[in-house]
């Protein structure tokens, strides 16, 4: 296929990028990279590029995975509208407030660091990351005049850096997997030697606290830090991708305003996703382990090995229960009303859950087109030893930003990079890491990443808006990560 088309297997996801940033009409440009996409696979006939359009976003349905994280963004909005009317986020919002009281601007920065350090501790999952902070935080950021782009900025670059930098998760599981199918005996032991090298993914990690400590910002997100100090908290012409209905809802009237009402969903959600990833990854553990493998070793298989997808949906599902069942032990509302906002929620995250949908449709059509393969081989070409890092990155990074998925990256570029490394007598461990980082980089970087579409979500920012405003930082990680493999690899 990548053969058929050559360089023209960019044009749609690339197509859809450009038009996003440009147009500010992220639905209508995924549609169009979608459209063109399929009409370059039915012979450059619109038709049927239409009804073949029609029909992948239908697809997207047959994988059970989808399906799962699309119901998760839905129901996440019935979690949202739950900890606003019951008081939950009003109490969080002024027991903070009543810590920061004397804080001065010192109060902006303690608040950040700890959106930062929320984001960092919850490695599990990166889904569960972004989520819980901007959550969270988002509330106290628009209290204290800090902008959801930082905020989105935030939860984005402490989720997926910390979670392949701390791989007791699925991340790690499906790394393992490449690095074993590429003969290596201890995968486990090799991905943890490659860690010291990921540059890119320390980097970023580091990068958040030192603007938020030194107080520089700069780019797009220094005019929307001051936008926000003036008491504006979107752009002009922004289109959350919450609605602005399900971040106004107010407390219901004669009720205590207690900050357990928002901590106890969020951390039932928080703690059963390792519950979750543990039980449905149990059996392939003990399948994988050797007879009398320890109960530490078989529970970390099995998270490892678990449903991410399945661990998300049962998280959240569980953690609406458990609210129902909460706040009518305390007479806040009743099941019946209760359902009733669990509805609403779900109709302000229509757009998210529309945008994943279009996510997911143009990942599957670059794996149809073979966009990273067709990459791959030509970078393929170029590669020298000392250069074989510097080049797998730079590769790994436009995979990842022109299909929107760091796994991807992660499945083409490992079995290319590791023999390459191999035969050329380069540093493979290095190799190793600069793929991992260059598909994290991709995750912060892309509009069409679900990490990213998460990230604006959690934060109820412009998602166009939260990618111009964050790409100058991770850019500026990615340069320096791209100068580090340069310098080690050619010396």
């Amino acid at each position: 296929m990548a053969e058929t088309f050559g360089i023209l297997t960019l044009l749609p996801p690339v197509i859809a990028i450009i038009l996003a940033i440009l147009t500010r009409q992220v639905f209508i440009s995924l549609t169009v990279g979608i459209f063109l996409g399929y009409t370059m696979l039915a012979g450059w006939n619109p038709l049927l590029g239409f009804m073949d359009t029609l029909q992948g976003l239908v697809d997207v349905f047959a994988d059970a995975g989808n399906t799962r994280t699309i119901m998760f963004c839905a129901l996440v909005g019935g979690l949202i509208v739950f900890m606003q009317r019951s008081g939950g986020v009003a109490g969080f919002i002024e027991w903070v407030s009543r810590k920061l009281a004397n804080s001065g601007d010192g109060g902006q920065k303690k608040v950040q660091f700890f959106a930062w350090l929320t984001g960092a501790l919850i490695f599990v999952e990166s889904s569960i990351s972004v989520l819980t902070v901007g959550t969270l935080y988002r509330p106290l950021f628009d209290k204290l005049g800090i902008s959801r782009e930082k905020l989105a900025y935030i939860a984005d670059s402490s989720s997926a850096p910390s979670s392949i930098l701390i791989p007791f998760n699925g991340w790690g599981a499906f790394i393992m997997g490449l690095l074993l199918a590429e003969g290596f005996a201890n995968p486990f032991s090799t991905m943890l030697s490659a860690m010291g090298y990921n540059f890119y993914a320390i980097l970023a990690l580091l990068l958040v606290p030192a603007v938020i400590f030194s107080g520089k910002d700069w780019g797009p997100m220094a005019k929307a830090e001051a936008r926000a100090q003036r008491g504006q908290l979107l752009s002009d012409g922004a289109t959350p991708v919450v609605d602005t209905e399900l971040t106004d809802i107010s407390a219901k009237e004669d009720i205590p305003h207690r900050a357990i009402n928002m901590i106890v969903p969020i951390v039932v959600m928080v703690a059963f996703m390792p519950i979750m990833l543990a039980y449905t990854g149990w059996a392939a553990a003990t399948e994988t382990l050797e007879p009398g493998a320890g109960f530490g070793q078989l529970l970390f298989q099995a998270i490892g090995s678990g449903s991410g997808s399945t661990a998300v949906l049962t998280a959240v599902t569980v953690s609406l229960l458990v609210c129902l069942i909460f706040y009518k032990s305390q007479g806040i509302f009743g099941i019946r009303e209760g359902v009733e906002l669990i509805l609403k929620g779900i109709a302000g995250l229509i757009p998210l859950a529309l945008l994943m949908l279009l996510a997911f449709a143009i990942g599957s059509l670059c794996k149809q087109l073979e966009t990273g393969i067709y990459v791959a081989e030509v970078a393929r070409g170029w590669l020298s030893p000392g250069l074989v890092p510097f080049l797998v990155f730079l590769v790994a990074c436009f995979i990842a930003f022109s299909t929107g998925t760091s796994w991807g990256t992660f499945a083409i570029m490992i079995p290319i990079a590791v023999p390459m490394a191999t035969q050329m007598d380069a540093n493979v461990l290095m190799a190793i890491a600069a793929v991992m980082g260059g598909g994290v980089f991709g995750d912060h970087c892309s509009p069409i990443s679900d990490t990213t579409i998460l990230s604006s979500m959690a934060s109820a920012t412009d998602h166009v808006d939260h990618v111009k405003t964050q790409i100058p930082y991770a850019g500026l990680a990615g340069v320096a990560t791209a100068l580090l493999y340069l310098v080690f690899g050619l010396f």
